[in-house]
């Protein structure tokens, strides 16, 4: 492999995007469904699961957290205020930013939703040996470095 085929040999099954994108939508699917009963969406999984780390960042660190777009992490944080999940707070050193923070309900839900988010690694992971998990990941982050260095590269400067 070309390190891959060139593109016109590249059936999706030997497409390292095709193959990734795939499995992400299935993982967003079955998220989804153990989600919709309090109400939420994947797209607040992710934020939440930021502020579990890391409660009180900015909207910018979140959105660099989740790879989107700070306007995307705006309008996602926004539907997350309405649902009393977050509160956003003016940074008291710099009035320019928001710090974003767990509400009592964001907070609660880390212990329901970080088994359920555990149970679907398991089920993702089922006949594949604890090594082969541990390259997947492995390779999965270079991966996602070697892209993130590329869009960096191609970005144009601000």
């Amino acid at each position: 492999m070309s390190r891959l085929a060139p593109l016109e040999g590249l059936p999706p099954d030997q497409s390292l995007g095709f193959q990734v994108r795939r499995c992400h939508r299935a993982f967003d699917r079955v998220l989804n469904a153990h989600l919709a009963p309090a109400g939420l969406s994947s797209g607040f999984w992710y934020f939440l699961r930021a502020l579990w780390q890391e409660n009180g960042a900015t909207q910018r660190r979140l959105a660099q957290l989740n790879n989107v777009t700070e306007p995307t992490a705006v309008a996602v944080l926004g539907a997350m205020e309405r649902l009393d999940l977050i509160r956003r707070d003016r940074n008291r050193q710099d009035r320019r930013k928001l710090n974003v923070f767990l509400t009592p309900r964001g907070e609660a839900l880390e212990a329901e939703l970080i088994p359920t988010a555990a149970r679907i690694n398991d089920i993702a992971g089922e006949g594949v040996s604890p090594a082969d998990l541990a390259t997947c990941l492995s390779v999965l982050k270079r991966m996602s470095d070697n892209l993130t260095r590329e869009a960096q590269a191609r970005s144009p400067a601000p």
